[in-house]
């Protein structure tokens, strides 16, 4: 739980960040693709999304954006949102403030979004006050780890039905890494999170 649900004590370390966002009156998920766009896998997502008639977000590796720039503008057409994920895809623990804060800089020039997100969820808390000067910081309420190789799509679908509430931040990745259990476990999650009653919503920009 540590992972899909982050604790309320890691959540109060970073007040400037958005966990979960609970509308009155409404019952609602937001599901939210990290680590692309790649044509492997972002097309089919868009595409999946498409049909059941979702909005989601999609916080992008400027990296992958600048090889594949047709495909922002794919997610921007079909009336997604999205957002920076850094250039590079770095973790702010391991980086300097500057370095951290110039990739995502980078990555800024060709995604242009105030929506950021961090990889892994982890950075400094330096580094979140001076982010949140120029974007809404967006964390999770529940990461699917599709990612994982521990993991199939079962287990990730289970994570899904376990630990999804109202107004849950979701995130599943649109990266090679997780293809596999995503192709699976996305589909089954989105049919059973119409049938719990959510309404699906993209994290307004």
């Amino acid at each position: 739980m540590l992972i899909e649900q982050p604790p309320l004590p890691y959540r109060l370390l970073f007040p400037e960040a958005i966990w979960r966002i609970k509308q009155r009156g409404r019952k609602v998920v937001y599901l939210t693709f990290d680590d692309g766009p790649i044509p492997e896998v972002t097309p089919w997502v868009l595409d999946l999304l498409d049909r059941h008639g979702i909005k989601a977000t999609f916080f992008m590796v400027g990296d992958n954006v600048r090889r594949h720039p047709e495909l922002l503008e794919q997610v921007r057409r079909r009336g997604h949102s999205y957002g920076n994920h850094t250039m590079h895809h770095l973790q702010g623990m391991k980086v300097s403030s500057h370095r951290y804060l110039h990739d995502i800089m980078e990555a800024d020039s060709l995604i242009d979004s105030p929506l950021f997100r961090p990889p892994h969820g982890i950075l400094r808390w330096k580094q979140a006050r001076i982010i949140k000067l120029r974007y809404n910081l967006i964390m999770y309420d529940l990461v699917t780890r599709d990612y994982s190789r521990r993991l199939g799509p079962q287990q990730v679908f289970d994570n899904v039905r376990r630990y999804t509430r109202n107004g849950s931040i979701i995130v599943f990745h649109d990266s090679l890494k997780a293809q596999v259990n995503l192709k699976e476990a996305l589909p089954r999650a989105i049919e059973w999170l119409k049938s719990e009653g959510y309404e699906f919503l993209s994290i307004p920009m």
